[in-house]
């Protein structure tokens, strides 16, 4: 497996961002398929743009991902092969269901609330996920992505023990995960006949909660008891778990979204989950409206690719650091 050493710097920070690890982490069966479960409501969905480039819809094309590759091509150049087409990976696949229905297939561009199988024109953070576990694990890894625009943890994806009425979006993503796992032999034929494994959950959400004071005031106990119930759910106590911070606007931004933020890094660190846990920081990856696709979205980062190609990166390494600790 090829591993590409990236570099990226900015005016705050230099962070290194790599689609691969020093050693690949040893398979526990030869014939096993780790699969990860990626959650959270649009922004998991994804959001930054590809290629479109109307100059009044789309800025341009300022900040989509053929722009950014172009700056920086060393960063990308795993993205596209040598003819310019879209890499597939053959170790790496996703499932997802959105409003046209099932994605299904090798790791790419595309698989987002947006896409079809004929219509692929953004990304969401499962892209970099996928390239940096591809790289990391001696097995194939199946994402399945649940997740769904304009939902809070409080209500929607509120966990069992929690209280109160459970989520519909929490038994949701658990009919979705398990939907998937029933399809692997149709919908993956290369996986199949192969032992399952759920090796871990990634969660990418908390805009809703900003906006209501009870939940804002409990995310951090909700997001405690959302793993604690993802983690019963598959009977792994101990399951590793990614929290991408909520960081939107990078630095600047209100006491609300700061709320947030601190109850994701606090969730992480609490004992009751026993370790395996890891906050994930997203705020150095936000960039200005000005260079960003859908100037009007912040709450979607701006549409800009480089964002969520970051975003995925982190969350990635996260969940790479966690297997191997």
């Amino acid at each position: 497996m090829n591993r590409i050493p990236m570099i990226f710097v900015q005016a705050i920070a230099a962070f290194h961002v790599a689609t691969g690890c020093c050693t690949a982490l040893p398979p526990k069966s030869s014939d096993i398929v780790q699969v990860y479960i990626l959650a959270g409501q649009s922004n998991m969905e994804g959001q930054g743009v590809v290629d479109m480039d109307h100059p009044e819809y789309y800025n341009g094309g300022k900040g989509n991902l053929n722009t950014v590759m172009v700056a920086d091509p060393d960063l990308y150049k795993h993205l596209k092969d040598a003819k310019g087409n879209w890499t597939v990976r053959e170790d790496v696949f996703v499932r997802f269901r959105n409003r046209q229905g099932v994605m299904a297939g090798g790791l790419t561009i595309g698989f987002t609330g947006y896409g079809s199988d004929k219509s692929r024109h953004h990304i969401g953070p499962e892209l970099q996920i996928g390239h940096q576990l591809g790289d990391a694990v001696d097995a194939p890894v199946l994402l399945i992505k649940t997740a769904w625009g304009g939902k809070s943890l409080y209500k929607d994806f509120r966990p069992p023990s929690a209280g109160g009425e459970v989520g519909d979006y929490y038994t949701k993503m658990h009919a979705e995960v398990k939907e998937a796992l029933k399809s692997i032999d149709k919908e993956f034929p290369a996986l199949a006949g192969r032992h399952i494994e759920i090796a871990g959950f990634i969660w990418f959400q908390g805009w809703n909660d900003m906006f209501n004071k009870d939940a804002l005031e409990q995310y951090e106990d909700n997001l405690v008891h959302l793993i604690k119930d993802v983690r019963k759910e598959y009977r792994k106590p101990k399951l590793p778990v990614v929290i991408g911070e909520l960081g939107n606007g990078g630095l600047k931004a209100g006491k609300n979204m700061l709320a947030i933020r601190a109850a994701q890094k606090v969730a992480a660190s609490r004992k009751e989950l026993g370790g395996n846990v890891k906050f994930v920081s997203t705020t150095a990856f936000a960039r200005p409206k000005e260079q960003s696709p859908n100037v009007g979205h912040g709450h979607h980062w701006f549409g800009n690719a480089e964002s969520y190609f970051l975003i995925g990166d982190a969350l990635g390494r996260g969940m790479v650091e966690l297997l191997k600790e």
